[in-house]
């Protein structure tokens, strides 16, 4: 078992930039793939970005392609998130899995409790 806690969000303008943080502890990052994810109201759970424990990205999403970016070290993994967009808007929640980037969210093992993330003018 794994706990994640998210930081970082907040409200930003459109263009703007914010760096996400999703702390774990109970075991290293060395073992685990860490999933971001992110859930808009009235929509469904929407996969952004996963990192494997060997440091490989998958993207989940097209959208976030060229903006959006993820990194990890000793025990945190890092969501720097630019040229955010109103349709950025969510609740962005880390996740925890095996060594590889699953294909759907459903096979994540672990959870936070997300961080809002408010992209408006």
């Amino acid at each position: 078992q794994v706990q994640l806690v998210e930081s970082g969000g907040g409200l930003v303008q459109p263009g703007g930039s914010l760096k996400l943080s999703c702390g774990v502890s109970g075991s290293t990052l060395d073992y685990y793939a860490i999933g971001w994810f992110r859930q808009a109201p009235g929509k469904e759970r929407e996969g952004v970005l996963c990192i494997s424990s060997s440091d490989l990205t998958t993207y989940y999403t097209d959208s976030v392609k060229g903006r959006f970016t993820i990194s990890r070290d000793m025990n945190t993994v890092y969501l720097q998130m630019n040229s955010l967009k109103p349709e950025d808007t969510a609740v962005y929640y880390c996740a925890a899995s095996g060594v590889f980037c699953p294909s759907w969210p459903m096979e994540y093992d672990d959870w936070g409790q997300g961080t809002q993330v408010t992209v408006s003018s």
